[in-house]
């Protein structure tokens, strides 16, 4: 893709920008700034020689740039060099100074002169040769300078924009190569800078990406296998029916079982998509319920299921309400119970206190590398068993602002919602 204005292009019109702005200041903002001065200094430069001068205006005394008049009634008395500074006749100069000192304008030129009461009146004239002088004694003084520093501005900024574009199209090579091996790991960015720190990010994002692919295969592959283990034992059976293999009685009970399997399974499936779509609405997060009346209907629920143990639950905490819905709490507590029947040998034991719920069964303790992925979904767990359910956990309470953590105790395991 050709770039319309890429980024030396970009720099280089601001450096141009940069050097008009200074011309203007150069020419036109500095020189006004200083025209008082230099003013103020014409006057000083008026005076001082009219302190001295006599009458007769002598030549060792006439500067070639100031002119001089002396009025004594109606006499009139001039330096020679009158002409050369002011094209106009004595008398007609009289009637434009009129003060002690001051400037007039006559031909788009401008004149400054000071005068001295002293037996009679005198007056030093001279033009704005000077400040004209001074004006183009600071451009030719500076131009060389701003003319180098320009140059050098250029060179800097072309040797730095090109390093950058440099950079920025490997960035989009990194970029548009995402998703195929074509893509390059490690970029060397010498500078520590902001497209360092973005090129490490895309790199991060590469990795969770293929993290992401591979989980994702892996996934597929294993609830292919989960839903295919019970599709195979319910044809099995219905073959071993029809050829009079099994009792039909006893096998549609067993082909009964399995559909109650992939059912859960399914509906596990389901429920885990459905949370994607959770996040994106706010009446989840709104509810709020009595979380103490969720854990006894849970406890006398699996109570059944496992008589043989000891249930125990203490509610220690005055703040029972927890943010959520029924269903999504009864998920929670469900998947963790329906967990911990398998594995818990005499006791569970669920603690409600300073807000925080801790679950626990006196069962096997768990490898820790287990341990830390024991949320994942399909992530193979004790026994090499794995499934979805403590996925369903993690997910849901994330939306809802909890966080649940597995720990190994002395004997047995706790899970901690907080």
């Amino acid at each position: 893709m050709k770039l319309k204005h890429n980024l030396y292009r970009q720099l280089l019109a601001i450096v141009l920008v940069m050097f008009a702005i200074i011309y203007v200041i150069i020419t036109a903002v500095i020189p006004s700034i200083l025209t008082p001065i230099y003013e103020k200094n014409i006057y000083l430069y008026l005076k001082d020689p009219l302190e001295i001068a006599r009458t007769d205006f002598g030549e060792d005394e006439i500067n070639s740039s100031i002119a001089y008049i002396y009025v004594n009634k109606d006499d009139v008395f001039s330096s020679n060099n009158l002409e050369s500074i002011i094209d106009l006749k004595d008398r007609q100069i009289l009637d434009r100074i009129d003060k002690e000192s001051g400037k007039f304008t006559y031909k788009k030129n401008t004149y400054y002169y000071t005068t001295k009461e002293a037996n009679g009146k005198r007056i030093a004239i001279t033009n704005d040769n000077y400040i004209k002088n001074m004006k183009q004694n600071l451009f030719t003084t500076l131009l060389p300078v701003l003319m180098t520093t320009l140059l050098l501005m250029v060179t800097i900024v072309a040797w730095w924009s090109r390093s950058i574009a440099e950079k920025i199209m490997k960035l989009k090579e990194k970029v548009d190569n995402l998703d195929n091996d074509d893509y390059t790991e490690k970029t060397n960015f010498k500078v520590d800078d902001e497209l360092k720190v973005l090129s490490a990010a895309i790199d991060d994002m590469k990795d969770t990406l293929q993290k992401g692919e591979e989980y994702k295969n892996q996934m597929y592959q294993n609830i292919s296998h989960d839903f295919k283990t019970p599709l195979t034992v319910m044809k099995s059976y219905v073959e071993a029916i029809e050829d009079g293999v099994e009792d039909e009685k006893e096998g549609l009970k067993i082909i009964k079982q399995e559909i109650e399997k992939l059912e859960i399974k399914v509906h596990s499936l389901l429920y885990l998509n459905k949370l994607t779509y959770y996040k994106d609405m706010d009446e989840f997060k709104s509810g709020k319920i009595n979380i103490t009346d969720k854990l006894e209907s849970s406890v006398k629920k699996f109570k059944m299921t496992r008589p043989d143990i000891k249930w125990q639950l203490d509610i220690l905490d005055t703040k029972t309400t927890f943010k959520g819905t029924e269903d999504m709490w009864e998920a929670i507590i469900d998947n963790i119970l329906s967990n911990f029947i398998r594995y818990a040998e005499k006791e569970i034991k669920i603690t409600l206190k300073n807000h925080r719920i801790t679950l626990y069964n006196d069962g096997p303790n768990i490898d820790e590398n287990i341990l830390n992925d024991m949320f994942t979904p399909y992530k193979k767990g004790i026994k090499g068993q794995f499934g979805l359910g403590l996925s369903i956990v993690q997910r849901t309470l994330s939306l809802l602002g909890y966080t649940v953590t597995a720990k190994n105790e002395k004997k047995g395991i706790s899970f901690i919602i907080k």
